[in-house]
């Protein structure tokens, strides 16, 4: 598998050592094991001759950006993590190169994987229009504001659409590349993160700073403001407009268009947010907790906590 690593200058450092040191280890460990996999043929290619990471690192370069049908083109993320300055990189004149390669290469038949940030490049290029998508989950809300067209399902780690693979926040670039590796061994790619000590994250919901992604906008903001309040009460879409000062349609309108949920889902999100903090900080029982956030029992909230974050009460709490 030819693996082409597309690096921007600003590039993060995390996520793009990350990726390399996945596919290296990957290589070392098939030479001495002996597994019957090809090596990864690993290149580092930019939009311009010098590239320097967001801590100033120089990055060395080599090759072009690979167009063949085996070929994969893998975007790591920019460095810049908050939108009043991952805006204006993305207006930048490499940026807009990069996208116009992107769709040269896709046109030629090569795949295209993006982690975190980097989605937003790839999507920057429009080949991710009508397509399905994940990314960082806190850049959620400006990712579909600007790019209406892209079905994104950020609660998801890993999602594949067509050609293109796509990763969510930070370290979803180690998920990104040990997927890479287990289309060509699963078994060399459970042993990567064995050796490398990575945990399974099916996704990304469970990391989520819910109230971060309401103060994105002061209407849902008011609306979660009022919703956290009352978590252990019944569910009203007429009181929680009335506590927002909007309509129930504006509401779920603005809720639908800033975190793609409808209120009542939100609330249950904010629920389960809540269910996960007491289970790490307390001793309370599982029912108590279900109590204290509006359930009937603990038997439906260990079924929600299962479903919304991959994981059982149990494990929650140890991790706590």
């Amino acid at each position: 598998m030819k693996l082409h690593v597309l690096v921007l200058d600003g590039v993060f450092d995390t996520g793009l050592s990350a990726v390399l040191d996945v596919f290296a280890t990957a290589n070392e460990l098939a030479a001495s094991f002996a597994r019957d996999v090809a090596p990864f043929e690993v290149g580092v290619v930019g939009m311009r001759r010098r590239v320097r990471t967001a801590h100033g690192f120089t990055v060395p370069l080599g090759g072009t950006i690979g167009s063949g049908p085996e070929d994969w083109v893998v975007i790591p993320a920019l460095g810049y993590k908050m939108p009043d300055s991952l805006v204006p990189a993305l207006g930048r004149a490499d940026v807009r190169d990069a996208a116009a390669a992107l769709r040269d290469r896709a046109a030629s038949g090569a795949r295209i994987a993006a982690a975190c940030i980097g989605t937003f490049v790839l999507a920057e290029s429009g080949l991710l229009d009508g397509q399905k998508a994940t990314t960082t989950w806190w850049l959620a809300p400006l990712f579909r504001q600007r790019y209406p067209s892209v079905q994104l399902e950020d609660a998801r780690m890993l999602v594949r659409s067509g050609s293109f693979v796509t990763a969510g926040a930070a370290l979803g670039h180690v998920d990104l590349a040990l997927w890479l590796v287990r289309q060509a061994s699963p078994e060399l790619a459970n042993l990567v993160a064995h050796y490398l000590i990575v945990d399974r994250r099916p996704a990304q919901s469970a990391y989520v700073v819910a109230d971060h992604l309401a103060h994105a906008d002061p209407l849902v903001e008011r609306f979660e403001h009022w919703a956290r309040g009352r978590l252990d009460e019944g569910f009203s879409l007429d009181d929680a407009a009335r506590a927002a000062g909007t309509s129930k349609r504006t509401l779920a309108r603005r809720m639908r268009q800033v975190l793609d949920k409808s209120p009542l889902t939100y609330f249950q999100d904010l629920r389960v947010e809540r269910a996960v903090h007491l289970l790490r900080t307390t001793q309370r029982s599982l029912d108590q907790i279900a109590a204290a956030v509006g359930y009937a029992d603990g038997v439906t909230l260990r079924t929600l906590l299962r479903r919304r974050t991959g994981r059982s009460a149990r494990e929650i709490r140890s991790s706590g």
